[in-house]
């Protein structure tokens, strides 16, 4: 099922330093910064280590979000802003236009491009554990709770961060709400994702909606054949008859989004369905239970076949990911009242060309490349 899945590439970074040599005057303050540059370091190789599971992954986002709060929350008892929020410049790539860095010196754009990764890794870890061959139950429970973390966080950054940053974030690009949008609403059902995209710029966006048009095609094309099913039960063969057809309809129009999809040029992992049984086994089957209807209904039911499909029951109220709540952990020990004194901003960071030189490198991530296994059959979204 690994290939099911649709994922954009993770945002990249430049490496940052925390060279803060002169304004940390003493060894606490020092610490601290060197804490920092580790465990930012730590958390990024963790989003393309194989071997990283939930667990990991948020001991390392505690770790590191722990000590940044101490650049962003309020330290000496006043109201006023954290004097260290804008001493360090941060550049990131966007997970649809990676080509193009935006850099902004603030701890608070730091810590939502981090937060829409660590989101972006729960996604692609549903889908690795999804693309296993023998998935277990226990499993089964973790993609469904990573799909839940993936949409609490995109929902956090939309309702908590953005509208803190200074700089407010550029149309299209991934802290825009209509893109947050489409992340939250993809991680709670791969189905009803689409229409948040009708008005982003396609060059950057046509790849990820042709994927979700032809998932939703493919849904409806379930859909419709067990409703199909339903009816013949119930003896209402003509009414089945059609509700086959309009499977047939979307099947095909899926096969057809499936050849697209693949021919459209965009960031992100191209998935192959139409590659895999699920997709394949489907198709077999509507034909066998369409003949199967048409045959009994030629002897035994002798219904008129409706003109229209029949209305599916679409509101359905379970089988929704909600998103989970995220909570930012809280401040790290070393951040105290005389450790915060400790940093005296009037001095100026002294320069450092030769690591300067480095923070200025955003080089794209290397994810690694999973190969698909023996498909199930298995369809967990």
């Amino acid at each position: 099922m690994t290939h099911w899945f649709h994922r954009n590439p993770l945002k990249a970074t430049a490496p940052v330093f925390f060279n803060l040599y002169g304004v940390a005057t003493n060894n606490a303050a020092a610490k601290i910064c060197n804490d920092l540059r580790s465990t930012r370091l730590k958390l990024l190789e963790l989003f393309t280590d194989v071997n990283c599971n939930m667990d990991m992954m948020k001991n390392a986002v505690d770790a590191y979000f722990s000590l940044l709060q101490g650049f962003i929350t309020s330290l000496d008892g006043t109201t006023q802003e954290n004097k260290l929020r804008f001493i360090q410049n941060f550049k990131w790539t966007d997970t649809l236009q990676g080509n193009i860095v935006s850099a902004q010196q603030d701890a608070i754009f730091e810590l939502v491009s981090m937060e829409f990764n660590i989101a972006l890794w729960h996604t692609k870890y549903a889908s690795r554990l999804a693309g296993k061959e023998d998935i277990t139950v226990d499993e089964a429970k973790d993609v469904h709770r990573s799909l839940r973390n993936a949409a609490g966080i995109f929902k956090h950054i939309k309702e908590s961060e953005v509208s803190r940053l200074v700089t407010a974030p550029e149309k299209g690009k991934d802290l825009e709400s209509r893109v947050l949008d489409t992340y939250i609403i993809q991680c709670q059902a791969e189905a009803q994702e689409d229409h948040t995209l009708t008005t982003l710029d396609p060059i950057y966006t046509a790849k990820w909606r042709k994927y979700l048009q032809l998932k939703n095609c493919f849904y409806l094309a379930y859909a419709y054949c067990y409703y199909g099913q339903t009816l013949l039960a119930s003896d209402k063969c003509g009414e089945a008859i059609r509700s086959l057809q309009e499977t047939e309809k979307y099947y095909s129009k899926a096969e057809v989004l499936c050849k697209e999809y693949r021919q459209t040029k965009g960031p992100g992992s191209t998935a192959k369905p139409s590659e895999h049984l699920f997709f394949t086994k489907l198709g077999t089957y509507v034909r066998n239970t369409l003949e199967k209807c048409q045959r009994e209904n030629g002897f035994i039911y002798f219904q008129k076949v409706p003109p229209e499909a029949p209305q599916l029951e679409l509101k359905a109220s379970y089988g929704l990911v909600e998103p989970q709540s995220f909570e930012l952990p809280a401040l790290a020990a070393p951040w105290t009242q005389e450790t915060y004194t400790a940093f005296d901003i009037t001095r100026g960071p002294k320069d450092d060309k030769a690591k300067d030189k480095k923070e200025e490198e955003v080089k794209p991530v290397k994810e690694p490349d999973l190969k698909p296994q023996k498909d199930t059959g298995c369809s967990i979204s």
